[in-house]
């Protein structure tokens, strides 16, 4: 892209992005050209990080090495579905993600962790994050006990609505009161470090 016309993209996506001015979108335009400036395979440029790219930046950039919570946030990013995040989604979700207010970010870490997308967090669903996200003792002998007692407490401090699993009022309100609870089924947020 020709510095006129990333300009004028970065004008445009500032307008609708709130945490960001026309000069950082077009820094993360510039950046966001050179992670997709190589051609594929095929000889091809893609016009998007894939789901790979994607994920190779939020381990080499941000720290984030949980696959199953990588993937979500992918998902959380590419707004239309079509397998790659596209320069306006990508401004919109480093937004939210490096600089979101609390209720942002809570709309956002639910968004990952809601993982089949029927606004609750069921206890399967906490079981498989935690379950992914727990280092292992070799002496344990059925360390997937432990993960559901885990899971039962964490219902306990959610579930407010005693329906048993965490509606996004239920997770709004329980990191309300106890912000630690924002990423308590795996870290899909950047270090304040990195940020």
């Amino acid at each position: 892209m020709n510095r006129k016309v990333v300009q004028a993209l970065a004008e445009t996506i500032s307008k609708h992005v709130e945490h960001f001015n026309k000069n950082e979108a077009e820094c993360l335009i510039q950046e966001f050209n050179v992670l997709t400036g190589k051609p594929t395979n095929s000889g091809r440029a893609v016009h998007g990080l894939d789901r790979g790219k994607f994920i190779s930046v939020l381990h080499n950039t941000f720290g984030l090495t949980d696959d199953m919570i990588t993937g979500r946030v992918f998902r959380t990013f590419d707004k239309d579905n079509d397998g790659i995040v596209s320069v306006k989604e990508w401004i919109e979700g480093l937004s939210v993600f490096l600089r979101g207010t609390l209720e942002e970010q809570i709309k956002y870490c639910f968004s990952v962790y809601d993982l089949n997308g029927d606004n609750a967090i069921s206890r399967e669903e906490m079981f498989h994050m935690l379950k992914n996200s727990l280092i292992r003792q070799p002496s344990e002998e059925d360390p997937d006990e432990g993960i559901k007692d885990l899971v039962e407490i964490v219902l306990k401090k959610m579930d407010y609505d005693h329906d048993g699993k965490a509606s996004f009022e239920d997770f709004k309100k329980a990191v309300k009161d106890e912000n630690l609870l924002l990423e308590a089924f795996g870290t899909c947020l950047p270090d304040s470090r990195v940020i």
